[in-house]
């Protein structure tokens, strides 16, 4: 993987930014004295899941970038433009898009409801769909575009639609989006890539949604930081040399030289221990 210049100066739209992987990717950039636009739905604290927009913002800034924090519902149109507006005309383009926001229900077919297939979907494939759309002027003026969506790979196997059918298409749905906007705007030289974690990543989410196990089985799980210091190394990639992948996170550190992924895990998990993540 060719590497290119750090985030310096670099402005970044991450959506579902607040908390979670999509808040580590953004503090990662921030090191580098990254602009970060944070477009997420929470702006009030949430009884279960810690982080606002505005918390985000400030850990961003004591982190050593520029964060402007935009309350955004990313299946409204008219929000998303306002924010990649707003964007613009704060930091004066935009380089990178992380298309981290997502919605998660993975259940048998009688047990999901029309209403969450339809979150999923408006939030998953659509909000992707729409957020690149509107990037795509601003992305094509970057030296370096990026756009990167946190999505598995495209493993068409009975097995990861089976036990979730709708959460699979409206997950898949993103990676078709990678595997579209790659070929489309490769003339462009804007850079389309997936990555995925190869485990369960731990995040305020996850906690709640594995609150009926025991501390041990949920420790057995990596940081964010594994799935944000891969999106780094994703994101200062030649945006003409590296598109249209679909990477591990693991995969990624490997090839970039990492060896030691000890610092990822909590302390006394073993690596063999570790949960696998769905589609890998």
């Amino acid at each position: 993987m060719s590497q290119s210049v750090p985030l310096a100066g670099r402005t970044l739209f991450i959506t579902g930014a607040s908390r979670g992987i999509g808040l580590a990717i953004a503090l990662r950039a921030a090191a580098d004295g990254a602009n970060i636009a944070i477009a997420a739905k929470t702006t009030e604290p949430h009884p279960k899941l810690p982080g606002t927009i505005y918390t985000a913002a400030s850990e961003i800034e004591a982190a050593g970038g520029k964060a402007l924090p935009l309350a955004v519902d990313i299946r409204n149109e008219e929000q998303v433009a306002g924010a990649i507006a707003r964007t613009v005309e704060t930091f004066g383009g935009i380089d990178i898009l992380v298309n981290n926001a997502s919605a998660i229900s993975p259940t048998l077919t009688p047990d999901t409801d029309m209403k969450r297939f339809d979150l999923m979907h408006q939030i998953n494939t659509r909000g992707t769909f729409l957020c690149s759309k509107l990037c795509l002027p601003h992305l094509a003026r970057s030296s370096n575009g990026h756009i990167l969506m946190i999505s598995p790979p495209l493993n068409m196997e009975e097995r990861w639609f089976a036990p979730h059918v709708a959460y699979s298409i409206a997950k898949y749905g993103m990676s078709l989006c990678v595997l579209g906007l790659a070929g489309e705007l490769r003339a462009q030289g804007t850079a389309v890539n997936a990555l995925w974690p190869r485990t369960v990543i731990d995040t305020a989410a996850l906690r709640i949604a594995m609150a009926k196990y025991d501390n041990t089985e949920r420790r057995r799980v990596r940081k964010p930081e594994i799935v944000a210091d891969a999106a780094y190394a994703i994101l200062t990639a030649n945006s003409r040399e590296f598109t249209g992948r679909f990477c591990i996170d693991e995969e990624v550190l490997r090839t970039a030289g990492v060896t030691d992924f000890s610092r990822y895990r909590h302390e006394g998990v073993r690596e063999e221990d570790l949960l696998p993540d769905f589609f890998v």
